[in-house]
Parts: C-alpha cells; sequence; structure tokens
C-alpha cells in the first residue's frame, strides 16, 4: 500500500496522545474520589462488566479514529486496473470440426458462449478484434471498443467462416500479431526473417487469445513459426485447446458436396483430437498461458478467469472512500455501544 499524502499519516499521533489524556483524567479521577457510603449503589454503577465495557467502547472509537486519519492521507493499493491502450485479439476456430459435440451442445456453441462470458467481463474500454480461421484467417470484426459489434460477430460465426478445410494455426497466428500491432500504431507488414532480425518494439499491450480444436494441416506458417511472429513482437499468446481425444464428427453435406472437416477426402467419421502440446508450446514460447478444456464448463471458467485478468495492467488505485465509510462504521459502532453500556444508576 501507497499514500497520495503520506506526511498526514502524522495525524495518526492523534491516537497515542488521545490514550495519554484518558490516562491522565482516569489518574485525577482517583486522586479526588468520593467515598460512597452505599457499596451496593457503587458495584452496580461501577462493576468490573462496565471496566471492559468501557475498554471495548473506547478501542472502537479509537480504531475509528485510526482509520479516518489513514484516509485522509489517501491510501492506494497496487492491483490490475484496465488500460486504455490495451487491444486483445480473438482468435476462433472455425473449421469443420468445430460441429463435433464432445463438447456440448458443440464445439462451437461452446466456445461462443464462453466468448460471450468473456465479454461481459473484460474491461469496456478496451480495444477487441476477432479473428475467424479455419484454412485461412479472416478479420471478423477490427480492434474497437465497441463490443457489442465483438459480441454480434462472435454470435454469426459458423463454421463456413474463413475457407473450407483444414486448421491454419501458423498463419492464423500471424495474422492476429498484424491486427494487434495496427492496433497499437506499429507497422505489421514484415516477413517472419524481418520480425527476426529487427529488435521488438516497446510495450504494445496487445494479447492474442486463441482457441482451436485441431492439428496444424493447412497453412504457410507452422504453429512455432507464428509463436516466434507474436513473441518477436512482443505479443502474449493465451492458448485453448477445445475437445476431447474421442472427439468425432461424420462428414457434412454442404451445397451438394461432402467435405471432412480435417481437409481430407470423404469418409464416414474422421477423428477430431485437439491438439494440446503445440498450443501448449505456443503459450509458453510467447509468455502467456494454456488452458484445456474437455467440457463446456471448463472453457467457461477458462475465458471467464481471463476476462477478469487481460486488458489491464499493473497500476494503483485509490481506496480513500473505502477507508473514509469504514471509519463512519466505526464512530456508528462506538456511538451504539456507549449508548448501550451507559452506566445508569438504579
Amino acid at each position: 500500500m501507497s499514500f497520495g499524502s503520506p506526511y498526514l499519516l502524522l495525524t495518526l499521533l492523534v491516537i497515542p496522545l488521545g490514550v495519554a489524556l484518558y490516562l491522565l483524567s482516569e489518574r485525577r479521577r482517583m486522586r479526588y474520589a468520593v467515598r460512597y457510603t452505599n457499596v451496593d449503589v457503587l458495584a452496580s454503577v461501577a462493576g468490573g462488566r462496565r471496566s471492559w465495557r468501557r475498554i471495548v467502547t473506547g478501542a472502537v472509537f479509537l480504531l475509528a479514529l485510526a482509520t479516518l486519519c489513514v484516509a485522509v492521507a489517501r491510501p492506494r493499493v497496487h492491483t490490475l486496473v484496465p488500460s486504455d491502450r490495451a487491444t486483445i485479439v480473438l482468435v476462433l476456430d472455425v473449421s469443420g470440426s468445430m460441429q463435433a459435440n464432445d463438447v456440448k451442445p458443440t464445439r462451437l456453441a461452446a466456445a461462443q458462449e464462453a466468448l460471450n462470458i468473456f465479454l461481459d467481463k473484460v474491461p469496456k474500454r478496451v480495444r477487441l478484434s476477432l479473428i475467424l480461421f479455419a484454412g485461412e484467417p479472416v478479420e471478423a470484426a477490427p480492434p474497437t471498443t465497441d463490443h457489442a459489434l465483438v459480441r454480434q460477430a462472435v454470435n454469426d460465426a459458423n463454421v463456413f467462416e474463413g475457407g473450407m478445410g483444414g486448421t491454419a494455426i501458423g498463419d492464423a497466428l500471424s495474422a492476429a500479431v498484424r491486427v494487434g500491432l495496427r492496433s497499437a500504431g506499429v507497422q505489421s507488414t514484415r516477413s517472419l526473417a524481418a520480425y527476426e532480425a529487427a529488435p521488438p518494439p516497446s510495450s504494445t499491450l496487445v494479447t492474442i487469445l486463441f482457441l482451436s480444436d485441431g492439428h496444424q494441416n493447412r497453412g504457410t506458417l507452422q504453429p512455432l513459426q507464428g509463436a516466434a511472429v507474436a513473441k518477436k513482437a512482443g505479443i502474449p499468446v493465451y492458448t485453448v485447446a477445445l475437445g476431447t481425444p474421442g472427439g468425432k464428427i461424420t462428414n457434412f453435406n454442404f451445397g451438394g458436396n461432402f467435405f471432412n472437416p480435417n481437409g481430407g477426402g470423404p469418409g464416414l467419421r474422421q477423428a477430431l483430437a485437439p491438439d494440446p502440446n503445440t498450443l501448449h508450446a505456443i503459450a509458453n514460447a510467447t509468455g502467456g498461458k494454456f488452458y484445456e478444456a474437455k467440457t463446456a464448463g471448463a472453457v467457461t471458467a477458462a475465458y471467464s478467469k481471463l476476462g477478469s485478468s487481460l486488458g489491464r495492467v499493473p497500476g494503483r488505485d485509490e481506496v480513500t472512500v473505502d477507508f473514509a465509510v469504514g471509519a463512519a462504521v466505526l464512530l456508528l459502532a462506538a456511538g451504539i455501544l456507549g449508548a448501550l453500556w451507559a452506566p445508569r444508576l438504579p
């Protein structure tokens, strides 16, 4: 904890001063004590129970005074605060395998629901973008603070977006880097070799949140090459591996043609296991985190947690009002205790 006006903490000296004055007044009362002839009356008014009650009331009052003294010094706590310059690029796999229902109701529907939870929790002033990918990446929503626009793009996503057949993880990562750097005002027309040769830009406050349910089988860049692009750009990638090893789907009919979700020829059923090892390696290489989601609840929990943390930077949040309210509550409590426990003559 830090303070905006630390010198005002000197006001806490009134606490020991008040205690000293109280003890001094008690000594003077004892010096000029009056002898009671009725011992029963004396016991009822100044019994032992009255003594500890007076101490409790005084302690609550002093605590209220101390809390008020801290409040005037403008206390601040170190926490994560929303950043106006932050950008989060959401990347969603929309290949045909997202129709698998091993994650209920389907992988795509579970991912969309989780993204909606994420949008509810992410700070409103953070810029968001959405990239959909299958055989190639497509920018479905540009970086914007209009989260309703991004939400609509998420809800409109389907397995026919971004090209049919295959999963191009490396290309999707590279596209996300370019979108993020563009949002941060950094030119992003470099090739992979140029990224490796050039120094990384200063802090871009860009984060990529990447969800996929399959292995790479399309595209120009391999997944770890795409991760190298993100790492060189200083962008962490948080990855979510969606699905179970036993996930399967029957080839589906679209426009009279049969498509294999994995990009091969037609067949009855295709195994659609995710590739957690590759996504874990991407997160590790870029300084992000990896999440494995085998159920709808797991993917929702991952996105909920990320929505409460991404788009924020270390900062200080002033809690003066909290301390002032606490002091008022303690003062009220001391007043109530004093009124309830005040000595009364029988």
